[in-house]
């Protein structure tokens, strides 16, 4: 079975919540807002926009007031499709984990190379849990702004609840090693 392409769902979603927006500014969202859940690079980026525009899904425009950058807009079609997709049931996601890897193939309990994986694991997703409070205290501060991009509040909190429960386990693994 073929695996769908998400990237060009994406894209559609960032223009229709942001209206037009450069290749550039699309590659930028992948590195903050996007970013925390889903990577795509900016040599990814514009051969999808290029394949958009050739579906008619986006359409691409230049401002007078600077014809060097390239505008993109969703279209009637390409709402149609992001709708559609939506709606379409998800698969179960799969996970690059390269922690859980390397524990994988770590045989004994004994192991000296345990506690200092999970002690790097744990200080890699407080890091991450502490991004991901500022993002939220930034964005979500106030009830109107929850209302208005709550798909991403609910996103942001998952991942926080995500990040709360990685550092839970990872810390009850670290006091079995003392048993």
């Amino acid at each position: 079975m073929s695996q769908q392409r998400v990237l060009p769902y994406i894209i559609l979603g960032m223009l229709a919540n942001e209206a037009d927006l450069t290749g550039r500014q699309i590659s930028e969202l992948f590195e903050t807002e996007i970013g925390n859940f889903w990577k795509a690079t900016h040599s990814q980026v514009y051969p999808e926009l290029k394949r958009m525009v050739k579906e008619k899904w986006v359409s691409v425009h230049e401002r007078p007031s600077n014809a060097k950058e390239r505008y993109y807009k969703i279209t009637a079609t390409g709402q149609a499709q992001l709708d559609q997709w939506v709606l379409e049931p998800n698969s179960t996601p799969q996970q690059k984990d390269l922690f859980s890897l390397k524990m994988f193939f770590i045989k004994d309990s004994r192991d000296p190379r345990i506690p200092r994986l999970i002690e790097e694991q744990i200080q890699i997703l407080k890091n991450q849990l502490e991004t991901f409070y500022a993002r939220k205290n930034l964005l979500f501060s106030q009830r109107e702004q929850i209302q208005e991009n709550y798909g991403h509040f609910l996103i942001l909190t998952r991942a926080i609840a995500r990040c709360q429960g990685q550092i839970q386990w990872l810390e009850q693994s670290l006091a079995y090693l003392d048993c």
